[in-house]
């Protein structure tokens, strides 16, 4: 007597038919990975046809951010999800770009400002609520993702921006990325030699081959643009001294003079713990031979010509 199970017949049963997730959950799957915003056609992917949209449109489940993009739930939405809205109402060929992605990357501070787009290849129109701009075509070393939205690399980022803001603020906007690390001297050149005419490239090239380098603060990016601008030499910037046993990162050091400039930005020295610990570190660098002028954001901005002056006369040897 065979032992199958009766109705098999020698074969194995099918699989129990997996039970079908709900649209509502697949949809608030989707718009958790992308700040809480999701495409028509991501909706429709996920069973909900055109009426079932309105409807959840009007109820409240879903609110409507662009042409084809809604956010899921509650609002008012986060600046990631205000880009992310924009890249997905730009279409599948759309990264965010210029001054959005800036302050995506944290170059620029954010204005409320349309979110920008690129968009490769012909831009279909204008987008109510976007500024969408056409890139013939983007390398893919010019695309990444940050914080899982589609935007151009830093360094394009840069030479998007190069043509639309002014020299001091492109320089202040590289030295950010330099300093944080986001982008290289080689990486802007070569992003460069992909310009293929963009507007952002003569005055991208020539600020880099002013030799920059990384701050850490806006203090030391004004000091600098002062330096630059009366033709001073330029100084090494935060490059680490080793002083008995500690290690001491002067803001600007020129290394042949043994001088050293400290920026001093009320943010970070305008207390008794950050003041004791400046003059500890002057004291250290004055006896290892270094002479050392302070300087403050007033007499930067209020008095460029005196504090011009005190370095020049610094700098000029007895």
């Amino acid at each position: 007597m065979s032992d199958r199970a009766p109705g098999v017949c020698g074969v194995l049963s099918p699989e129990p038919p997996k039970p079908h997730t709900p649209p509502g959950v697949q949809v608030a799957r989707i718009a958790a990975g992308q700040h809480g915003v999701i495409s028509t056609a991501q909706l429709a992917s996920c069973g909900l046809s055109g009426q079932a949209i309105t409807l959840r449109s009007r109820n409240g489940q879903l609110h409507r951010v662009h042409r084809g993009v809604y956010a899921v739930g509650s609002i008012p939405l986060t600046l990631e999800a205000r880009f992310m809205a924009a890249v997905l109402a730009g279409g599948e060929r759309a990264v965010l770009s210029h001054f959005a992605a800036a302050a995506l990357w944290g170059l620029l501070a954010w204005e409320e400002r349309h979110p920008e787009v690129t968009v490769v290849g012909w831009a279909t129109g204008r987008r109510q609520g976007l500024r969408v701009h056409r890139a013939r075509r983007l390398d893919a070393r010019d695309v990444k993702r940050k914080d899982a939205i589609r935007v151009t690399s830093p360094a394009r980022t840069l030479l998007d921006l190069a043509g639309a803001i002014t020299p001091v603020a492109l320089r202040r906007a590289i030295r950010q990325a330099l300093g944080d690390r986001l982008v290289t001297v080689a990486q802007l050149a070569g992003v460069l030699t992909r310009a293929n005419g963009h507007r952002g490239a003569g005055a991208l090239a020539a600020v880099i081959t002013d030799g920059l380098v990384p701050t850490r603060s806006a203090l030391e990016d004004a000091l600098l643009d002062l330096l630059a601008d009366a033709g001073l030499p330029a100084p090494e910037v935060n490059r680490p001294l080793a002083l008995d046993g500690r290690t001491v990162v002067p803001d600007l050091r020129w290394p042949e003079r043994r001088l050293v400039v400290e920026a001093d930005g009320a943010a970070w020295h305008d207390n008794p713990i950050a003041r004791a610990d400046d003059a500890e570190r002057q004291a250290l660098l004055e006896a290892h031979g270094e002479r050392v002028v302070r300087v403050t954001w007033h007499q930067i901005l209020g008095q460029p010509q005196q504090t011009l002056d005190r370095i020049r006369a610094a700098l000029t040897p007895d």
